[in-house]
């Protein structure tokens, strides 16, 4: 599965536009990260838990673009975006879409 940020796929044609595909995760703090993380506050530095937290929520949600994408007989997602949202107090969601496309 071809992934890219832009219109077009440098290289292929756009043989057929399947849809907008999209994929979310919502996941939650652990305490013992949010602990940590207030302690981080106070001296500065990065918050690698919370980091970690974002990069596996990222994954998840590009993983589950693709397959619906590739349900949809895809070969590429184009204009793939991210967008986060506090959907509760301590709860985020992490959202990748995109237009699921046929590429020749």
């Amino acid at each position: 599965m071809i992934l890219v940020n832009t219109e077009t796929v440098p290289g292929r044609t756009v043989q057929e536009v399947r849809g907008l595909v999209q994929g979310n995760t919502v996941r939650a703090k652990h305490v013992g990260r949010d602990l940590m993380a207030g302690f981080k506050n106070i001296v500065g530095g990065e918050l690698k838990g919370y980091t970690e937290l974002l990069t596996e929520a990222r994954q998840e949600a590009v993983s589950r673009m693709i397959a619906q994408a590739q349900g949809l007989g895809a070969n590429a997602v184009v204009n793939v975006r991210f967008s986060t949202s506090s959907v509760a107090a301590g709860a985020a969601e992490l959202y990748a879409y995109g237009t699921a496309v046929v590429v020749a």
